[in-house]
């Protein structure tokens, strides 16, 4: 990426933050909370999680036999079905049977967004309404959804009054939020009257009844589908389940997960062409009895990359989407600049990665690709658990790759990974980190004094991306593994000790933020624990999160050689960065047989949850420091919260006698190497204000701050006045 798009990005990104952000923030958020709260109050959650995966991963391996299915029950029900290969095949067949028709309804459906059926339409004479309230603000305003459940969500009411106002011209201007939906209710009510065609799409289509699914919460979609004569109906042929007792779970699930209601207004189930008869408005007098009931009906199942997706290992996974916004909506980085920027040509938010890539190819993902900074928290909130931040690794890798030029060989001889030369230069400074850190550490402090020049800042920002405003990390010249080494290895020999472990020394922990290092040595060894910092191989999970798949692979095969010795001796491994306990327990899976991984998982743990178990066991905590009232303000990194390990780092500093206030916000926006970036910076920093406006109140203001994430700690330096440190120092004996 040159300095001029790196502008250009970070312009666009600032100028969305600035118009749309604050609304996007708050309808996202919102949706959040409400989800939290339903999913707490029900309890078979995980459970129709488990079953609605398995449902669909059933679907998507007998896709083939279900369109067969669905079709023969369509027909036989009167129905017509049409398979279309692409969207120009599909508006084609979509527009044949609008035929002569004048105007045309619509429920929300970003299927028909996908393949732009609007604009297909109204070029050939038919006057499209969008019946959707969101949907048809977006029309009005000539915009496109900025979210997968929420298409206008970067909206406020004031702006939509005054774009009504402006764009309808009503004789009382329109204020209020009831006024706004009555008007809508009785403009759109009218265009479905007089509609000669209604399309939607469908949330889920059941094969052996050839039933339509429709959740909404407007009952417009209702409308469409059975006040006109004919109606069409467009879904992706994902959306494919095998029978109606399967129907149940899903419905259970995506109102809860989309919008964090128990269940939608609306849950219609058509089985068309649908009985019931014909209406004629324009002679209201006429019975219902004298109707002539001719209905008409098309399925349009769409293709469009689909079957390609379904036989891509990688990307399979996305047609398990249900399309239920929880991705973007527990996203940090979405609730701040919403899917106009985090987005492509349809699809936004997390998901959008795959869906893009799919249906409409690499380069509308690679417009916003790398918003996605693989903290995993969508990963917990997917009603379907699909592994987005994978999706997102695997097509950065492919951009990569894509990016080659006819100098790559150069490149490639001069570089530590394994990757193409045409691989951005920016990416690859941060996916080699670690070679780099032992650089540092080599050449210190002359290394830290030559990168905060002001022609080294700045030669960094034009080549790197590197922003100038974000300060850099120092190397020390004395490594924790050198430090550890000099003092003779562990106080506490093997034969005394009940366990044994190894600190696994991560490329921050080894040359940069070496004192919580020497910290979590001491405290072990306080607990009993004889410690071991052997050479080991990084995890990679700096080159996983720049897209650089071979090189991370390469990083998980050496680390695991080293760390299975350990293991083989008894040893558990003690992880202070919680991104590399992740990567053991997540991504590993993908790169290692799953022996390997599973036995690496079993035996790692994070630092302070490894102390809580040795506290919880009998480990005596008279050696680390009393807290003595001490009030700390807490913040947990993103994936130690998505491991589910936040809570032990509060009970270790309860117990220790600290006032422990943790954060509400749940990510403090740098993610690593992503705030670090030109483009993104302001997005970082943006992220990071809730954090620090709740660190800086009248609560926390006087607070000791500790953070568990090295990206954490270093945003909280940027963010706050005072310093922040990772809760194990406070354990430190020698505090």
């Amino acid at each position: 990426m040159s300095a001029d798009t790196r502008r250009e990005k970070a312009a666009r990104i600032r100028h969305l933050l600035d118009t749309e952000g604050e609304n996007v923030r708050e309808n996202a958020s919102h949706f959040n909370e409400n989800r939290y709260d339903a999913i707490d109050e029900f309890d078979e959650y995980e459970e129709l999680r488990t079953t609605v995966r398995e449902i669909k991963e059933d679907a998507i391996e007998r896709l083939p036999e279900l369109i067969e299915t669905v079709t023969e029950s369509v027909e036989a029900n009167g129905g017509n079905v049409y398979l279309a290969e692409d969207a120009a095949d599909a508006n084609q067949y979509i527009e044949n049977v609008a035929g002569d028709a004048e105007t045309l309804v619509k429920s929300k459906s970003m299927t028909t967004e996908e393949i732009e059926v609007n604009d297909r339409l109204e070029q050939s004479g038919v006057d499209v309404y969008e019946t959707d309230l969101g949907e048809f603000v977006l029309q009005v305003a000539d915009e496109t959804p900025s979210h997968i459940v929420g298409p206008s969500i970067h909206k406020s009411r004031e702006g939509i009054a005054e774009l009504f106002n402006e764009y309808f011209d009503p004789d009382e201007p329109l204020e209020t939020p009831e006024e706004l939906t009555e008007f809508a209710r009785d403009y759109l009510g009218e265009r479905i009257r007089d509609a000669d065609v209604g399309m939607t799409g469908a949330n889920f289509v059941v094969a052996d009844s050839g039933t339509i699914t429709l959740v909404t919460n407007e009952g417009n979609a209702r409308k469409s589908a059975v006040t006109p004569d004919t109606h069409v109906a467009v879904a992706g042929v994902e959306k494919l389940i095998p029978t109606l007792s399967d129907l149940q779970p899903f419905v259970e699930l995506i109102a809860r997960s989309a919008t964090g209601q128990p269940i939608t207004q609306y849950v219609t189930m058509l089985s068309p062409p649908v009985e019931t008869p014909t209406l004629e408005f324009e002679d209201s007098d006429a019975p219902l009895s004298e109707s002539d009931g001719d209905r008409e009906f098309h399925l349009v199942l769409l293709d469009n990359g689909r079957t390609a997706m379904r036989e891509d290992e990688q990307l399979r996974e996305t047609l398990y989407c249900i399309r239920c916004g929880a991705c973007a909506n527990s996203c940090a980085n979405f609730q701040h600049v919403g899917g106009h920027a985090f987005g492509g040509e349809t699809y936004s938010g997390g998901i959008a990665t795959g869906w893009e890539a799919g249906v409409h190819g690499q380069e509308s993902a690679a417009e916003f690709n790398d918003l996605c900074t693989g903290c995993s928290r969508c990963v917990n909130n997917c009603p379907v658990k699909i592994d987005i931040p994978w999706i997102n690794e695997v097509v950065r890798d492919r951009i990569n790759h894509d990016e080659s030029t006819e100098f790559d060989f150069l490149v490639e001889g001069l570089t530590p990974d394994e990757e193409p030369g045409g691989v951005d230069l920016q990416k690859r400074f941060f996916g080699n980190y670690a070679d780099l850190a032992k650089v540092g550490s080599a050449t210190a402090p002359l290394s830290n004094w030559i990168a905060g020049t002001a022609p080294a800042r700045a030669l960094m920002e034009r080549v790197l991306g590197i922003d100038r405003r974000r300060s850099l990390p120092e190397f020390e010249r004395e490594t924790l593994r050198k430090w550890f080494t000099a003092r003779g290895g562990s106080r506490v020999s093997p034969t005394d000790a009940d366990r044994e472990a190894v600190l696994y020394p991560d490329a921050y922990t080894n040359h940069i933020e070496v004192e919580r290092g020497k910290a979590a040595v001491r405290v072990l060894e306080a607990l009993g624990v004889a410690v071991r910092v052997p050479d080991v191989a990084s995890s990679g999970r700096a080159p996983l999160s720049q897209g650089m798949l071979a090189t991370a692979e390469r990083h998980a095969h050496d680390a695991y050689a080293d760390l299975a010795e350990q293991i083989d001796a008894g040893r558990d491994i003690v992880v202070i960065e919680p991104s590399d306990l992740a990567m053991f327990a997540g991504e590993y899976e993908k790169f290692l047989p799953n022996q390997s991984a599973e036995r690496l998982d079993d035996n790692s743990y994070e630092v302070m949850e490894y102390v809580y178990g040795l506290l919880e066991n009998g480990a005596d905590g008279g050696q680390l420091p009393a807290g003595d009232g001490e009030r700390v303000a807490y913040h947990s990194h993103c994936q130690q919260r998505t491991l589910g390990l936040e809570a032990h780092t509060v009970a270790v500093l309860e117990d220790r006698g600290y006032d422990v206030l943790t954060s509400e916000t749940e990510c403090c926006g740098m993610a690593g190497s992503f705030g670090y970036k030109r483009e993104y910076y302001e997005l970082s920093m943006d992220v990071g204000s809730e954090l620090e406006t709740q660190f800086q109140d009248e609560a926390a203001r006087d607070r000791t701050v500790v953070a568990s994430g090295t990206s954490c700690l270093e945003q909280l330096d940027s963010l706050l006045e005072r310093p922040s440190r990772h809760p194990v120092q406070l354990l430190d004996p020698d505090r």
